[in-house]
This record gives structure tokens, sequence and C-alpha cells, in this order.
């Protein structure tokens, strides 16, 4: 059963890798309630997070309000459920499935720089398209 993160959630992330950032832009345009504290932790000197930098620039990490730390899938399904967003939480928790999701994510994460950019701006379009938000029937994206 995945835990509950208490907010503000702060989200450790990549603002050099592209697909990195249009995820984390798309998260923050559907954080109406102001839950997600997002952190670039590419600068080379940066050291403020909850693991080595190293170990930032390999896996998203976040770190809720009570000092619980996600790594990975669990940081991203955090993300998503912070902004409202379904978080595949009941398929990802399948016990066959789990393993699959988080292997599937070390490699997309361990390969990021090298998707292509049609790629990129595929999934890029797709966290845009999931990050519309509406109030009074305006939406934006």
């Amino acid at each position: 059963m995945p835990t509950i993160a208490a907010y503000p959630l702060t989200v450790y992330f990549d603002a050099t890798c592209a697909l990195c950032r249009a995820e984390m832009s798309a998260m923050q345009a559907r954080d109406s309630a102001a839950r997600l504290n997002l952190v670039d932790c590419s600068p080379a000197g940066f050291d403020a997070g909850p693991a080595p930098r190293a170990a930032l620039m390999t896996a998203i990490h976040a770190v809720d309000a009570a000092g619980q730390v996600f790594v990975g899938v669990p940081a991203i399904r955090a993300c998503r459920d912070a902004v409202g967003l379904p978080s595949g939480s009941f398929l990802l928790d399948l016990p066959l499935v789990a393993p699959l999701a988080e292997r599937a994510y070390a490699v997309l994460a361990r390969n990021r720089y090298r998707l292509p950019r049609w790629l990129v701006a595929l999934l890029a379009g797709k966290a845009a398209r999931s990050s519309r938000t509406c109030a009074g029937g305006n939406c934006r994206i």
C-alpha cells in the first residue's frame, strides 16, 4: 500500500532534462493548492537535497512535510497525487506491475538525454494536455 505524502512536497528534479522539465512544468501548472515546491538539482554545486547530487540526478526525489523521502516511481506518484492527477496507484501496486514500472523508470531516467526530440515533444505534449486547468469555464494549458 503506498504511503500518503504530507504537504508541501519538495521535488528535486533535473531541469536540464527536457522531459523532466516538461513534466514538472505540467505538475506546477496543475498545482492550484500550492502543494509542490520544485527544486532544480542540476547545478554542479547543488548540495541541498535529501541525497547526494549524483543520486538526485539519477532519479527524481521528493520529500514531504514529515520528512518522508520518495524516489523514482513513488516520487512521481506523490507529485501526481499532490496535484490531483490519477497516480495509477492501484495498477502500479500490483505485484507483477510494480517491479516492471520501477525498471522502466530506471531505463527511461538513465537514457533521458538520448530520447529523440520527437519523443520528448510527444511526451511533453501529453504532460501539457494533462496539466490543463479550468476555472469558470476558462481553461489554460
